[in-house]
């Protein structure tokens, strides 16, 4: 699709927030447009002295400048394992997604290109490209990544994950009750007993979607008829099926419950099929002022070291080089079409089903 085309109401609203945000001070001046193709040819370099070209380069350029929304206890760690590694120092912003986006435009749109690397949700990330604010990279760890972690234009490239699976309290639903399917969450059983969060607009339309619409649709009608718990935030939904306020939940980030497992705390995952996962992506920009740092931030993100790194947070690394359960069943990757294109209306039917026609209200990354 043309960059600018096919947007929904969400993504303009999104926009129209970005070209009205406050520009932040202190940045470079802008980059000629000759400095992208530059960027081209390091990003897609692939000769036997790369590793040596990006590194040099990226000592020399000393920085890098990092747009993230992965929270700050996570990434910096990982950002301070890339300064020990290689001397570059990481100039990290973090915010939400949607602020992440905002201020990557806003200062596009005014002639600042101050940020080397932008790491976000994947629907941000298709909507920065879309605004071609990145550009396509190479990286040898790409090997080790599965075909779901690339858009077709291969502009920006899954680091980790978010799949949408069920939990449940071991105190409260037995082993045998544990369901199966999507249609199991449909028991008597469970009727005012299943949570599920308030923002899961695009897993709603992605499993509508799987099931045929006319099938889908009338699937979620049961489940609302069956009086679930809205609650807002997947962090909550899990700490409530462990505290048991909340005996099971149709949907949770796996890694957020996976967190309480290994704390000992009475919950479990599962993944239904089809499981659909929201990627978080890498890319790195077109009119980066530090190119080989940012591919060399890039690479660390992708490597074995990066994605172990994003284990031991808990997180779900792409790569498959690196062992974890929190990836080990079929899954697909949300259409972020969905997100994009199609937001108002899946929202419109989800606020119908759900929240009694209020606002959806993102969660905060």
């Amino acid at each position: 699709m043309p960059a600018g085309k096919g947007v929904d109401a969400r993504r303009r609203r999104v926009l129209a927030g970005a070209l009205g945000a406050a520009l932040w001070p202190g940045f470079g001046l802008a980059q000629s447009r000759s400095d992208a193709g530059k960027n081209r040819e390091i990003y897609l370099y692939k000769g036997t002295d790369r590793e040596k070209r990006i590194l040099e380069g990226a000592r020399k350029e000393r920085e890098v400048v990092v747009y993230t929304s992965l929270n700050l206890k996570d990434s910096v760690p990982i950002t301070e394992a890339f300064e020990k590694k290689y001397g570059v120092k990481v100039q990290l912003w973090r915010s939400s997604s949607e602020k992440v986006l905002q201020r990557a435009i806003a200062e596009a749109r005014a002639g600042r290109f101050t940020c080397d690397i932008l790491e976000t949700n994947g629907p941000e990330m298709e909507a920065m490209y879309r605004e071609q604010l990145l550009e396509e990279f190479f990286s040898p760890h790409f090997k080790d990544l599965p075909a779901s972690a690339f858009p077709k234009h291969r502009h920006y490239v899954a680091d980790r994950f978010n799949f949408f699976t069920i939990a449940y309290n071991t105190n409260l639903v037995k082993a045998n009750e544990v369901p199966d399917t999507y249609e199991d969450l449909l028991h008597p059983r469970f009727v005012g007993k299943v949570g599920i969060e308030a923002s899961d607009v695009d897993w709603f339309g992605a499993l509508v979607k799987s099931m045929g619409e006319e099938k889908g649709i009338a699937f979620f009608r049961k489940l609302a008829a069956a009086k679930p718990e809205i609650r807002s935030g997947h962090t909550l939904m899990a700490e409530l099926v462990a505290s048991g306020e909340i005996p099971l939940a149709a949907t949770i980030y796996n890694h957020n419950a996976e967190r309480l497992v290994v704390k000992g705390a009475p919950i479990r995952w599962k993944a239904l099929k089809p499981t659909f996962g929201r990627p978080n992506a890498i890319g790195v920009t077109k009119r980066a002022p530090h190119p080989h740092a940012a591919l060399l931030f890039s690479d660390f993100m992708l490597s074995l070291e990066g994605q172990t790194l994003l284990k031991e947070r808990n997180r779900v690394p792409s790569s498959r080089a690196v062992d974890t359960h929190l990836n080990k069943f079929p899954f697909e990757m949300i259409d972020p079409v969905i997100t994009l294109d199609e937001a108002d209306r899946w929202e419109k039917l989800w606020s119908e089903l759900f929240l009694k026609g209020q606002k959806v209200q993102k969660e905060a990354d």
